[in-house]
């Protein structure tokens, strides 16, 4: 088993939770959700965010609006909806359990030894 492999998953896994979370602070348009993944080292790529986003727009988690652009085409930016908020929230609730769950079991463990 390769580590790179597990890292990419557990990676992935929160996407979607740092996405929504990204958004929580005012809409943004995929470069910038991009740019704030990869500044926390979550090394993403347009590929995997772009069917995320569609994902979760489809979902009834985010809306877009086009807007203009002074240096290209237009932009599609991103928002929360009501509904994403109240998910986010959840997942929230859902990541700090998480959190304490794996920190009591991993440090269980390096205590133990």
């Amino acid at each position: 088993m390769k580590i790179e492999n597990t890292k990419a998953q557990m990676r992935k896994g929160v996407l979607e939770y740092c996405i929504l979370s990204i958004l929580q602070h005012g809409d943004a348009y995929t470069s910038e959700i991009l740019s704030q993944l990869k500044d926390a080292k979550l090394l993403v790529v347009e590929g995997t965010v772009y069917p995320l986003l569609t994902r979760l727009k489809n979902a009834g988690l985010l809306e877009y609006r086009w807007e203009e652009s002074t240096s290209g085409p237009p932009r599609k930016y991103y928002d929360l909806t009501e509904t994403g908020r109240l998910f986010l929230n959840e997942l929230n609730s859902t990541w700090s359990e998480l959190v304490e769950a794996v920190n009591l079991v991993t440090n269980k463990k390096s205590t133990e030894k």
